[in-house]
């Protein structure tokens, strides 16, 4: 949410933070009276306000926020570019979480609120809550819904374990963290939780984030909870801003540990990706290939190396721009006919593909079907033809991965030789020359 009093400044705000957080949901507000109308409809992870607002005063908004329950603990930045010492004295009782100097500008707003939004992570996740008493889960399961948490109630480890083997398993949406009393009925306890989280489905303390329960503050159970593998603990009674402080800190440690997982994904991806034309490059074939092959699931496999014909003059004769567009345009028509496959970028106009598990006549009617599908492409207009070459392990059997690319690349030069624009299969003393136009004499 943005309020500020000024329509033209809530608007510049309002299209840099979506321009900077693409995920986000703006709201924008004019008055300490619109913004309390909003707050009490539905709820906000975010709110931004200025010190001078129509009706009242900025840090007032702030004073009757904290006051709800919905938005008690919602984080609140003021904008403004008053630096004077009312905002420090009166900031921190008011409820304010930061501040920002508007005199730095819309651009730094935009990517300030993105950063502070990274760091701080609002109560978002899918609690286990592991309690054996009713009362004591029904008192905190209000506290955890006031604060807009997904919450499944357990009275046993026993039956805690089911919820993580079902969503291990993928048959149930997963968790964000486990909250358990240590103490349980059954025969299993809460540390005997820890130990099957830990243990036997190997959940780090990043992956898996878990709060312990403990009846008392005695030392001895507090090293036995840590032991077991809790990353946290609080004592009974429940102070509920000590516990939602605590599980607001592990939720934050799940989102680092699910966004450093994205970005090791997407680092991954950026390593084994050509970038023109966003198919996998000879690394990962190098990395991946020779396993695929060895496998059982892929016989036969068959590998196509496939060359765009007279590409050079494309390049020559149109520029090298419009050459970029036709290796992109290739690599997105492979992906398209090939989804179950391998596609590589072998390098300049190539591209090497794995097909597994289909026998010879599938084979060739897809590398066929390819192939037509090249000729009506036309990518910036330009007349483009493939010729492919294709061997398949079970003619092979004994053989590896680069010697099987090899001969699929013999292949491909019989095709060349045979007039291009056509396809070509190897066999152990012999190539196989296919007629474009009748697909029937391969």
């Amino acid at each position: 949410m943005v309020v500020d009093g000024s329509a033209v400044s809530r608007e510049i705000a309002a299209r840099m933070l979506r321009e900077t957080m693409e995920d986000a949901e703006i709201v924008t507000c004019g008055s300490v009276a619109e913004a309390l109308g909003s707050l009490s409809e539905k709820r906000f992870d975010l709110i931004t306000t200025g010190l001078m607002l129509p009706d009242q005063d900025g840090l007032e908004l702030c004073r009757q926020i904290r006051q709800s329950e919905t938005h008690h603990y919602t984080p609140i930045i003021v904008i403004s570019g008053d630096d004077d010492e009312r905002l420090l004295k009166e900031g921190f009782e008011a409820g304010v979480t930061e501040y920002f100097d508007k005199s730095q500008g819309y651009h730094a707003f935009g990517l300030f609120i993105k950063n502070f939004s990274q760091r701080n992570t609002g109560l978002v996740g899918r609690v286990l809550y592991v309690e054996d008493s009713r009362t004591a889960a029904t008192v905190t399961g209000r506290i955890f819904e006031r604060h807009g948490m997904q919450v499944v109630h357990t009275t046993t480890a026993e039956e805690a374990i089911e919820h993580i083997k079902a969503a291990h398993e993928g048959r149930v949406q997963g968790f964000d963290m486990v909250i358990t009393d240590f103490f349980l009925e059954g025969k299993m306890t809460g540390g005997d939780l820890l130990h099957c989280l830990r243990a036997h489905y190997h959940y780090s303390q990043q992956e898996m984030p878990v709060l312990v329960i403990t009846g008392n503050d005695d030392s001895r159970t507090q090293v036995e909870v840590f032991h077991a593998g809790a990353n946290d603990f609080v004592s009974k009674p429940l102070v509920e801003e000590v516990l939602m402080a605590r599980v607001r800190s592990l939720l934050l440690i799940k989102h680092q540990y699910v966004a450093l997982q994205r970005q090791n994904q997407t680092m991954e991806q950026v390593a084994n990706t050509d970038a023109l034309t966003g198919v996998y490059n000879r690394r990962y074939l190098g990395e991946h290939g020779e396993q695929m092959l060895k496998s059982a699931e892929s016989q036969p496999l068959w590998a196509m190396i496939i060359d765009i014909d007279h590409f050079k003059q494309i390049n020559d004769h149109n520029g090298h721009l419009v050459g970029d567009h036709v290796l992109a345009a290739m690599g997105k028509l492979l992906q398209e006919n090939f989804p179950d496959a391998m596609v590589v970028r072998f390098g300049g106009e190539e591209f090497a593909l794995l097909l597994p598990g289909v026998e010879e006549e599938e084979a060739s009617a897809r590398a066929e079907k390819f192939r037509q599908a090249v000729e009506q492409l036309h990518p910036d207009g330009v007349a483009v033809a493939v010729s492919i070459g294709l061997a398949s392990s079970a003619d092979y059997p004994m053989i590896d991965l680069n010697n099987l690319i090899k001969v699929a690349d013999k292949a491909l030069y019989a095709a060349k030789g045979a007039g291009r624009n056509r396809l070509c299969i190897s066999r152990p003393h012999r190539v196989q020359k296919g007629d474009p136009a009748q697909h029937a004499s391969l």
